[in-house]
C-alpha cells in the first residue's frame, strides 16, 4: 500500500499569532523577540522577511536590515495554546501525528478516522479548520513519504497546498534546485555547485558510492532522497535526546575573533531552537572539527536548566576557553553546539516552558 503523508507547517506562526491578536500589526514588518544587543529573532512576519529578516538572526542585525521593524515580546503560553488547538484538529483525522515543533507536524493518513480516500482532501479540510478555529493560515504538502511531503509544504508558502503524486516524483525531483533539498545546507550546496550539481537531475547522475566519497555518510542520504526513497515512518511519540546545530565554514577559522564571532551566531541559533522546540536541558556540548578532520567535543552539565541566552553564552564561552589561539596551525572547519540531558517534565507537550531571551 502506498503511504499518504501530509506535512502541515504554520505560516510565520509566532508572528502571525501576534498580528492576529493586534490588528495594528497587520501588514507590517514584525519580529517576535527583544530589541536588545544580545537578543535573537524568534520569528519574523512575511513582511519582515522581504527585508532579509529571519529567525535565529541577532536582533541588532535584523534592525539594520529593516529599520521599521516592530519587535513584539514573545508569548509562548499563547503559542502553546494555539498549537494544542491545531493538534486537536489533526487528531480528528489520525492518531499518527508526529509533531516537529509547536508549528509543524507530519500526519500519516493512509488509513484515517474519517475513511477519506484522498489525502489532498484531508489536507484541504485541515487547513480550512485551522483557519476557522485559530484565524491563522497553514501550508500543507502531500506525498507518499515524509521527505517529499515536507518539500511540498514549502513549495507554495504561505497559505499553500501542494501535492506530489508517485508518478510525478521523479520529474519533480530532477527539476528541483539542490538548494531546495531538505538536508542540503548552504556549504553543501556550494560544494555541489562546484561539482556541476545544480538540479536533482545532476545529483541523480551520481552513484551512491560517488556521493558517499564526496559527502561522507550524507552522500547515501542524498542518493536516496533524489531517487524518492524515504521509508521513515510517522512516529507519534518521539523522545528527543538532544538538540543541536553546527556550521561548516567555507574558509577555515584561524583567528580568535573569527571563532568567537561564529560561535556566537551558533549560540543564537541553538537558543532559537530551544525556544521553538520547547525543550530545556542541563548539558551543553561544544563540537570542534579541525581542517585535518580531527574532532573534539567538550561538555558541561549544569545544576540547572539552560533556560536563558546569557547562561548558554557563558557556558559555551567556558567550553571554548581551552583552545590554543596562539597555535600557528590552528584551523577550524566546523563548530557545533548541542543541548541534552533534558528534564522529562519539561518535554511534556502540555507543559509550556518559560524562557528568557
Amino acid at each position: 500500500m502506498i503511504s499518504k503523508i501530509i506535512h502541515i507547517d504554520m505560516d510565520a506562526f509566532y508572528a502571525s499569532v501576534e498580528q492576529r491578536d493586534d490588528p495594528s500589526l497587520l501588514g507590517k514588518a514584525v519580529a517576535v523577540g527583544f530589541d536588545k544587543e544580545r537578543s535573537v529573532v524568534c520569528a519574523a512576519s512575511y513582511e519582515a522577511r522581504k527585508f532579509g529578516v529571519r529567525s535565529a538572526m541577532p536582533s541588532v542585525t535584523a534592525r539594520k536590515k529593516c529599520p521599521e521593524l516592530i519587535f513584539v515580546k514573545p508569548h509562548f503560553d499563547k503559542y502553546s495554546k494555539v498549537s494544542k488547538q491545531i493538534r486537536a484538529i489533526f487528531e480528528e483525522y489520525t492518531d499518527l501525528v508526529e509533531p516537529l515543533s509547536l508549528d509543524e507536524a507530519y500526519l500519516d493518513v493512509t488509513t484515517n478516522k474519517k475513511n477519506i480516500n484522498s489525502a489532498t482532501l484531508i489536507a484541504k479540510e485541515i487547513r480550512e479548520k485551522i483557519k476557522e478555529v485559530t484565524g491563522l493560515t497553514a501550508s500543507a504538502g502531500v506525498s507518499f513519504n515524509k521527505f517529499l511531503a515536507k518539500i511540498a509544504s514549502d513549495y507554495k508558502k504561505p497559505d499553500g497546498l501542494f501535492v506530489i503524486k508517485p508518478e510525478q516524483a521523479d520529474r519533480f525531483l530532477e527539476e528541483l534546485d539542490v538548494d531546495k533539498f531538505y538536508g542540503v545546507g548552504k556549504v553543501t550546496a556550494v560544494k555541489m555547485h562546484s561539482l556541476g550539481i545544480y538540479k536533482g537531475a545532476d545529483l541523480k547522475k551520481k552513484t551512491k558510492e560517488e556521493l558517499t566519497k564526496l559527502f561522507g555518510k550524507s552522500g547515501a542520504y542524498y542518493y536516496d532522497i533524489v531517487n524518492g526513497n524515504d521509508h521513515r515512518p510517522v512516529v507519534p511519540h518521539r523522545e528527543r535526546k538532544s538538540l543541536g546545530t553546527e556550521e561548516t565554514f567555507e574558509k577555515d577559522l584561524t583567528k580568535k575573533f573569527e571563532i568567537i564571532t561564529e560561535l556566537y551566531h551558533i549560540e543564537h541559533h541553538l537558543f532559537e531552537m530551544i525556544v521553538k522546540y520547547n525543550s530545556l536541558g542541563k548539558t551543553l556540548t561544544l563540537k570542534i572539527k579541525y581542517a585535518d578532520f580531527v574532532q573534539q567535543t567538550r561538555s558541561k552539565t549544569l545544576p540547572v536548566n539552560i533556560d536563558n541566552f546569557k547562561l548558554l553564552h557563558a557556558t559555551a564561552k567556558e567550553l571554548l576557553n581551552n583552545i590554543d589561539y596562539k597555535n600557528p596551525n590552528l584551523k577550524i572547519r566546523l563548530l557545533g553546539l548541542s543541548v541534552s540531558n533534558f528534564n522529562k517534565e519539561d518535554l511534556k507537550p502540555e507543559k509550556q516552558l518559560k524562557l528568557e531571551i
